[in-house]
């Protein structure tokens, strides 16, 4: 074999082991008994290692460097996609290799135990039961930032960031950051007052059991193109979408008063799920085969959620099916509320349930403070200070405890730092996207209106989902859109939908 092809059997075993460490993950989040978490923080450990193993062998560097020269020399020409293939494998392997084989360790263990412990601690509001465990996981990855920053010739911030957003950067965020949080405050009380004049929306009432909200996000989950012989729905404490592209596995939790936020969460977790199963079948466990980057990811799940299922056509559709589904009675469930309801702009302190407009600010706030973190310009024991800090500058609130402040999201528990900008980054990209697909497929807006996601998703297909990571996220926005990410796109339509 030639050295790409050596390269392209090796990274295809470290996928289909990856698949197999987010599988354990997906069922420790469902149905994983309390009991089991020590062996499953062993499996992954030893999952996790064997990845790691394989990425940084010797020979791996060998064979790039040979994958090089003959494509140089032309013994063997690689193709476009082979050499985007060759391109993301070596970033994979720059990564890797910065890191000491007992640092993925201790990261693995430490990651796994603090997550269990935060199971615990949010629904106590107890930060103070998972602090110790924190301190451990943010070292480590103060550690990894470090020797990875060293490697890729980058910040430490920005080292994290790159895992999740290849070739992000915290210096063009901080311009789209200070831009947007300079926007949102008049906006929001320009909303605010506009939505006072308006009627109040009517809010139904419950309770609505369980079964009959799922089976409302069965159906819903396969009008917009969901297929169940390749994915799951299943209830975790925390929504997510995982599992692999031929059997994606996406989570929800439900609220017996108050069916929308499950329904939206399933259609958000279906947008990410519907990426993953329009990704390049040919490239199937090989690097570029891969979403591009989690802004992009988030850019599909929030096109579905915010973009289309809020969208005034969409509502249309949704209405009689959710009057039908829990026997509603009157003008409470008519389109025109729940236009209003879905719609409605409302400070509140929780990430997953905020508005579109106030959603940013929940993002930059998370920002700011891992960036504060990971350079060690604040420590943990303040976090919860500054974060309510930044809460009543930013939203006018202060988190009464903890459970919905700082121990609400599972990211930095669980090692995830340098992953929440992708959110509103992914925001704004959805936004873009949609537009440019409305601009060429006028018929869209009609078609969701009807619950038919074929033509949008068949312009997501060709512009986005089946080209995997052959273009870097900034060329792909500006393949399909025609231009580069304007957060202007972003803003024109807030102002549209929210000051009519």
């Amino acid at each position: 074999m030639t050295a790409y092809e050596h390269l392209t059997e090796r990274f295809a075993r470290h996928a289909a082991l990856s698949e197999a460490a987010g599988m354990l993950h997906w069922d420790s989040s469902t149905l994983m008994p309390r009991g089991g978490s020590d062996a499953r923080t062993e499996q992954l450990t030893a999952l996790n290692l064997t990845c790691h193993e394989l990425i940084t062998a010797s020979e791996v560097g060998d064979h790039l460097a040979q994958a090089d020269a003959e494509q140089k020399s032309g013994s063997r020409p690689l193709s476009d996609w082979e050499t985007a293939n060759l391109r993301e494998m070596r970033r994979l392997w720059l990564h890797a290799t910065a890191l000491p084989e007992d640092l993925v360790a201790a990261q693995s263990r430490a990651n796994s135990h603090c997550e269990m412990l935060w199971r615990e601690a949010r629904p106590a509001a107890d930060y103070a039961m998972v602090l110790p465990a924190l301190k451990e996981v943010l070292s480590l990855s103060r550690q990894e930032a470090s020797v990875k920053a060293e490697a890729l010739g980058c910040s430490p911030y920005d080292a994290l960031l790159d895992l999740y957003e290849p070739g992000g950067s915290a210096a063009e965020i901080d311009v789209i950051f200070d831009d947007i949080a300079a926007f949102l405050p008049d906006f929001l009380e320009q909303v605010l007052t506009h939505q006072g004049k308006q009627p109040t929306p009517q809010v139904p009432s419950g309770p609505f059991p369980i079964e009959k909200q799922e089976a409302l996000g069965r159906q819903l989950m396969g009008a917009v193109g969901f297929d169940f012989d390749f994915g799951r729905l299943d209830v975790s404490l925390h929504p997510f979408c995982g599992g692999v592209p031929d059997d994606v596995r996406i989570t929800t939790r439900y609220d017996v008063d108050d069916f929308a936020k499950s329904l939206m969460g399933v259609l958000h977790e279906t947008g990410h799920a519907l990426y993953e199963r329009g990704l390049p079948q040919e490239w199937r466990r090989q690097p570029v085969g891969t979403a591009r980057g989690m802004a992009m990811h988030e850019s599909q799940s929030l096109l579905i959620e915010m973009q289309a299922c809020r969208s005034a056509a969409f509502v249309a559709f949704l209405a009689p099916l959710a009057k039908e589904a829990f026997g509603g009675q009157g003008p409470t469930w008519e389109a025109d509320n729940l236009i209003r309801l879905y719609n409605q702009v409302k400070p509140d302190f929780i990430r997953v349930d905020a508005d579109e407009v106030t959603y940013p600010a929940h993002i930059i706030l998370r920002y700011r403070l891992e960036k504060a973190l990971i350079a060690g310009e604040m420590e943990l024991e303040d976090l919860p200070a500054a974060w309510n800090e930044q809460m009543r500058g930013l939203l006018g609130l202060v988190p009464p405890h903890d459970g919905v402040g700082c121990l609400q999201d599972i990211h930095w528990y669980d090692g995830a730092w340098g992953y929440f900008p992708t959110y509103s980054l992914g925001a704004m990209t959805a936004a873009q996207l949609f537009h440019a697909a409305v601009a060429e497929v006028p018929e869209i807006p009609d078609a969701i209106g009807r619950g038919d996601f074929s033509p949008l998703m068949a312009w997501l297909r060709e512009k986005v989902h089946g080209l995997g990571s052959l273009l870097s996220t900034p060329e792909t926005i500006k393949q399909a859109t025609g231009q580069t990410l304007d957060p202007e796109i972003f803003k024109n339509h807030l102002r549209q939908r929210y000051l009519p």
